[in-house]
């Protein structure tokens, strides 16, 4: 993942700390406030990645079982693939078929670009009804939906962007990331999408990436945290980083938050299993959830903490 990457140099002079909760998360949370015990989900974004072969992937694993693979180690994968192209029921249900022996395993499918970068969001009901047909596949594996906004959708578009939510079916979850700077940097148009986003019972992806920090917007106009974090390859930071998330997931899980999903990524993904791996021990550990932890085939040879 390349979106917000700095120079090793530049990562020396990153202010990570997190901003402080927006004011709509506070009154989300607090509306949303019950005794249900919090929902937990960490995965990364694709499973086929040849790096884990050795790692958490036996070595001779064929491309073609990567899947049955990943399912063994995480309970959710930000589904890149359909970001490429509309897939069908038939494929989609063979996805699912491989992980049927993981009862909480949920695949959470990204909009297809078609949709977003091409013909962002007008003109696109034809794709989208297809898109729709392929992902309800899944069935019970069904997570959330992922809607990504190009680098280049600016808050001009908020028209176009107001029409296309308001058309999608309300029973499926849909999280929104925005990019452009002008959504953050501008009071007036982040107050606006964010409230959009309430009315419409839609979340907000909060990325977590070293180059952009506006991105780290900490508003929840849902209950619910789809958070993105993008690491540096181990650096110290990323446990540092890693410890604050988990600290402020825990203080909204006593203010009322109801899910979260932490998808992994790093710009260079062979070291995305670590990380994620660190991730579930301190959930675990501060949140008291039992979340699986992935299983290194050589636990020892994990890479040392820079």
């Amino acid at each position: 993942m390349e979106f917000g990457r700095v120079t090793p140099g530049e990562l020396l002079e990153v202010d990570f700390t997190l901003p402080a909760d927006a004011a709509l998360t506070i009154q989300t949370l607090k509306a949303a406030l019950n005794d249900k015990p919090l929902e937990v989900h960490v995965g990364c974004a694709k499973w086929g990645r040849k790096e884990w072969l050795g790692k958490i992937y036996p070595l001779k694993t064929k491309e073609a079982n990567f899947l049955d693979e990943y399912v063994k180690h995480f309970d959710c994968i930000e589904l890149n693939a359909t970001f490429y192209n509309v897939y069908g029921p038939d494929t989609i249900k063979k996805w699912k078929g491989k992980a049927e022996s993981h009862p909480g395993f949920k695949f959470c499918p990204k909009f297809s670009q078609s949709i977003t970068h091409i013909r962002r969001l007008k003109n696109a009901d034809d794709i989208t009804t297809s898109y729709y047909e392929g992902i309800l596949a899944f069935g019970d594996k069904l997570g959330p939906l992922f809607l990504q906004l190009s680098d280049n959708y600016t808050p001009k578009s908020f028209p176009e962007l107001k029409i296309y939510l308001e058309s999608l079916p309300t029973d499926i979850p849909v999280f929104v990331e925005l990019r452009h700077k002008d959504w953050f940097a501008i009071p007036e148009n982040r107050d606006q999408v964010f409230e959009l986003f309430k009315q419409l019972n839609i979340g907000a992806v909060i990325t977590d990436a070293s180059g952009r920090r506006d991105v780290v917007h900490m508003t929840l106009p849902t209950p619910h945290a789809f958070i993105r974090f993008v690491g540096n390859s181990l650096h110290k930071t990323d446990y540092t980083r890693v410890d604050e998330w988990v600290a402020r997931i825990q203080q909204w899980q006593t203010q009322g938050l109801q899910s979260v999903w932490f998808f992994m990524h790093q710009h260079d993904e062979r070291y995305s299993p670590e990380l994620a791996d660190y991730v579930v021990e301190q959930l675990n550990k501060k949140l008291g959830t039992q979340l699986a932890r992935p299983q290194f085939i050589d636990r020892d040879k994990q890479p040392e903490l820079f």
